[in-house]
């Protein structure tokens, strides 16, 4: 068995990676594609927890729903992360990989409560934990949901996974000129307000030496390597 340097990780996931190429909705192949990536990391033996949004189903900033309040469109998208979590479940678990849902809003009938003593005990018994329904509290990101998370079950490092790999100086899709960075600071991250994570989120992780890792989900066995202590992405770390 290979050295792990992450024993235990929270992977956070953003509604997007379950539609691919598409706008929106949830598309087998992708789910899959996420899945298999997940189980690579399972057979090392890591601890897995997992944060994963909504914009795929609801995106509640979106102008067209501005007649709605900010707490309503909030709960909307909490709703959207358990549909989104109830998918991945249901494939992990196709897969063989037991898996529990802990809901942060009470929904008994399809997702247990989150409680964190439950979410550490599935770990420690080699279960794949999905928190949905991000902070169970309007105005907060999925992304303060992850660094969250990632510091109640005492995880190692919260892992963004995206569809480019990793932090840039600016937006490459835009500007040639964009540099990645293979490490960067949580104060140049909100100085220079580079697109990682909202600032609660960097900030809570800071503040708990969490290290935050961007990286390209999509490129077959980038998480498995990470796990491994290889360079991928970009780490965001004191430096």
């Amino acid at each position: 068995m290979p050295e792990i340097k992450y024993k235990r990780i929270l992977l956070k996931l953003s509604g997007e990676s379950l539609s691919g190429e598409k706008t929106s909705g949830i598309y087998p192949e992708m789910v899959e594609s996420v899945c298999r990536e997940i189980m690579s990391v399972k057979e090392l033996g890591v601890e897995i927890g997992i944060v994963i949004g909504g914009g795929n189903i609801f995106r509640g900033t979106d102008e067209k729903y501005s007649f709605m309040n900010r707490a309503s469109a909030d709960y909307m998208g909490m709703l959207a992360t358990i549909i989104n979590a109830i998918a991945l479940q249901s494939y992990l678990e196709k897969m063989g990989l037991p898996t529990s849902v802990l809901s942060a809003i009470n929904i008994d009938k399809i997702a247990e409560p989150c409680v964190r003593n439950n979410a550490l005990r599935y770990l420690e018994n080699g279960r794949v934990v999905i928190f949905a329904a991000g902070t169970g509290n309007p105005f907060f990101t999925t992304d303060t949901a992850a660094a969250f998370r990632a510091i109640e079950i005492e995880a190692n490092v919260v892992l963004k996974g995206t569809k480019v790999d990793g932090v840039y100086t600016k937006d490459p899709k835009i500007d040639s000129s964009a540099r990645k960075m293979d490490k960067v600071s949580y104060i140049q991250i909100v100085q220079e307000g580079l697109k990682v994570m909202d600032n609660t989120a960097v900030t809570l992780c800071m503040n708990h030496n969490v290290p935050i890792i961007v990286f390209n989900l999509f490129v077959k066995d980038n998480l498995k390597n990470i796990v491994l202590g290889n360079n991928i992405g970009t780490i965001v770390e004191n430096k």
